[in-house]
């Protein structure tokens, strides 16, 4: 399985692993990440799953889509290496892949 590694909001490290085909936000939930409310579910339309993507893999992940973007535009604490931890599909390609949970807003 690959490995996500996640920074929390107090700065804490930690690397977990995922099946492939999982959401980011699931693999965050899933391993016990209780910051990361995803309240929404996944279906995009909440903001509360939002993760900054470490510079070394924004161009692998991409950019948010239209609706993604929009959401992200009501956080106060948006930048460039935001996204929805519920857009991105976690596969080995992203083995290794590191976020860190967003401020809430």
């Amino acid at each position: 399985m690959p490995t996500l590694i996640v920074v929390d909001r107090k700065g804490n490290e930690k690397a977990v692993t995922g099946e492939a085909g999982l959401s980011v936000m699931e693999v965050i939930r899933d391993n016990g990440f209780d910051e990361l409310l995803a309240l929404c579910g996944g279906s995009c339309s909440c903001a509360t799953c939002h993760v900054y993507v470490d510079a070394d893999w924004t161009a692998k992940v991409g950019g948010p889509h239209e609706d993604e973007a929009d959401l992200l535009d009501s956080s106060d604490h948006r930048n460039d290496s935001s996204r929805l931890s519920c857009q991105i599909q976690f596969s080995d390609e992203l083995d290794g892949l590191k976020v860190v949970i967003a401020p809430e807003d």
